[in-house]
């Protein structure tokens, strides 16, 4: 399989960025002409002695700003464990370096505009979670890599790579029209990876936990959800689990998705906005569009919906039921679960009530398998996709549970287990399978809505604890303030990071200079005012008990009335995203 280079010198000169693949045996230099961006493969011998030269890890790509281009490079990686004898590695540092050598050409409002550009792509680069490897395609599971043609084999591991997980392809798209080039550009997943060496009876066999997050339609917690026109899912991921033991190796897979069709639920300053049905809309294109390519992908789809059945999320539960029952799809089942409902009351064993329904169904789909001599044993033949309102905390508890039930079948099959024997009964893995798992939710947690997952505590002990419940009161909390005034800023940093939206270099207007309207700040400071007045009357009581309580009436009225006026507008108040195109946001 072709590979890509894995060790970089950088050398920069005043006219070239000259990158030198530092492999054995290879005399290989890609020369950036800082003027005219022009990307060209060369030798050491054109690299100026006069050059700063330094160690770098690979490079993530390229991206046009105010200033003009920019290269992006890694930096720092970390080695996260071995992949069937390849190295996988997590990227934990980075570097944005203009190819300009002064901002004196720009105007005071460029400036300005440049900066907030570049403090979104380094909000992005310092979301953990960006894996890559150099030898091997992390894009595609273990069964779809070996279901593969030789012509396939044979490409690059850019070109081949699967576009739904390639968080820097739009950065290395200068790169995939030259393919002299491509053994420079490195596909970089975002999700979370764990690998770990487990005993069972004295046998060792090694533990994988793959989350992949797809670029399309990506984006934060409540500004994207639904699906866009060609029917990709919001905050999509696929988890794989893979087993690797004695030569033998065995994968089982799971997506999860939020709800495909077009819905919304903008924040607007309330603790649970309220989510909204598209009423403008053909559902069921989108919608048809999105299962077509699930089935081409993962075969036959279990659809796990674990929302409520009640209240505010009710409306589309009955949405999503009855666009499977219209679509008459016998590739496709879908089971509606009320998580919260079934679960109330710390009655979490009650959880193995969904998982014991859907266990024929688990079986008849099984789960990728070879042995030791390279013969498939079995191939999935279907997905359990899930989902909740975030796709999160819920949605990760099922998945953790079906995964379970998928590795005691695979490490009997494998010799590991005996017959008789229950995975939860080893204690050492299932602190391990627990941990990790409760990581992964946290990973994807804080990737789509800014903070570590809820219910975590269950993934990790088996039951709920007291200690996990005012920690989720903590993060929900965390929650509610950086989906309602942060979250703006990452979803337009998200967007500008994945080719979504472009930087125009002229001095025209960008969508960062919209001002804000006057209530923006007067109401605020009318309120806190009116509460601040309120405190001192209470502090400095008048002469008279009735006059203390009419300022306390006047102010507290005032205070109120504010407040009442802000939430009503509270869609004005929030931090909305100012790059992404309308379409994407409804």
């Amino acid at each position: 399989m072709p590979t890509a280079y894995e060790r970089f010198n950088l050398h920069t000169s005043p006219e070239k960025f000259y990158i030198e693949a530092c492999d054995d045996g290879v005399d290989a230099v890609l020369a950036i002409d800082r003027v005219s961006n022009e990307m060209t493969l060369t030798g050491k011998k054109d690299v100026p002695p006069s050059a700063n030269t330094r160690p770098i890890c690979g490079i993530m790509g390229t991206v046009r700003l105010v200033a003009g281009m920019y290269l992006i490079v890694i930096t720092k990686k970390r080695n996260v464990g071995s992949l069937l004898g390849h190295a996988v590695w997590k990227a934990v540092d980075f570097d944005v370096i203009s190819y300009k050598k002064t901002v004196l050409h720009l105007t005071e409002n460029q400036t300005q505009d440049n900066k907030t550009f570049l403090s979104m792509i380094n909000n992005v680069l310092t979301t953990d979670g960006f894996y890559f490897c150099t030898d091997y395609d992390l894009t595609h599971t273990l069964q779809r890599l070996a279901n593969v043609s030789h012509d396939f084999q044979e490409m690059s591991l850019l070109e081949r790579a699967d576009q739904r997980f390639v968080w820097n392809g739009s950065l290395l798209r200068e790169f995939l029209t030259q393919p002299e080039l491509h053994k420079f550009a490195i596909p970089v997943v975002h999700g979370f990876i764990v690998m770990k060496p487990c005993r069972i009876n004295g046998k060792i066999f090694e533990w994988i936990l793959i989350s992949r997050r797809s670029c399309f339609r990506a984006g934060v917690r409540y500004y994207v959800r639904g699906i866009d026109s060609e029917g990709h899912a919001a905050n999509f991921v696929e988890t794989e689990q893979i087993v690797l033991y004695n030569g033998g190796r065995a994968s089982f897979v799971q997506t999860r998705g939020s709800m495909p069709f077009f819905w919304s639920q903008r924040p607007n300053l309330k603790y649970k906005p309220k989510p909204l049905i598209s009423k403008n809309t053909n559902h069921m294109d989108g919608f048809q569009r999105h299962f077509d390519s699930q089935v081409l992908i993962y075969g036959k789809q279990t659809i796990l919906n674990l929302i409520n059945q009640k209240g505010s999320e009710k409306p589309l539960e009955q949405a999503f039921a009855k666009m499977v029952t219209g679509m008459e799809n016998g590739m496709i089942k879908y089971v509606a679960f009320d998580f919260h409902k079934e679960c109330s009351g710390m009655r979490w064993d009650r959880l193995n009530i969904l998982v014991d329904n859907v266990a024929e169904t688990q079986d008849e789909y099984s789960y990728f398998m070879v042995d030791t001599e390279g013969k498939v044993l079995s191939q999935q033949k279907g997905t359990f996709r899930s989902n909740c309102m975030d796709c999160l905390d819920r949605t990760n508890v099922i998945q953790s549970m079906l995964a379970r039930r998928s590795i005691q079948s695979q490490l009997q099959r494998m010799g590991v287990l005996h017959v008789a024997q229950r995975i939860e009964e080893q204690a050492d893995f299932e602190k391990i399978y627990k941990n990790a798992w409760a990581d992964n939710a946290n990973a994807c947690a804080k990737q789509y809505a800014g903070t570590g997952a809820l219910k975590t505590d269950f993934t990790r002990t088996g039951k709920r604890t007291q200690m996990g419940l005012v920690m989720d009161g903590v993060n929900s909390a965390i929650r509610y303030y950086k989906n309602n005034f942060s979250d703006g800023f990452r979803q337009d940093s998200i967007d500008l990071f994945l080719g979504n939206y472009a930087v125009d270099e002229t001095d025209s207007p960008t969508p960062l200079r919209i001002q804000k309207d006057w209530k923006f700040l007067t109401l605020p400071i009318i309120m806190v005012v009116a509460f601040s007045m309120c405190i001192i009357c209470l502090l400095m009581a008048g002469d008279t008990w009735t006059e203390t309580l009419a300022y306390l009436l006047f102010w507290g009225t005032a205070a109120a009335v504010t407040a009442a006026v802000i939430v009503f507008n509270g869609r004005d108040f929030v931090d909305a995203p100012k790059l992404v195109q309308k379409e994407k946001m409804d």
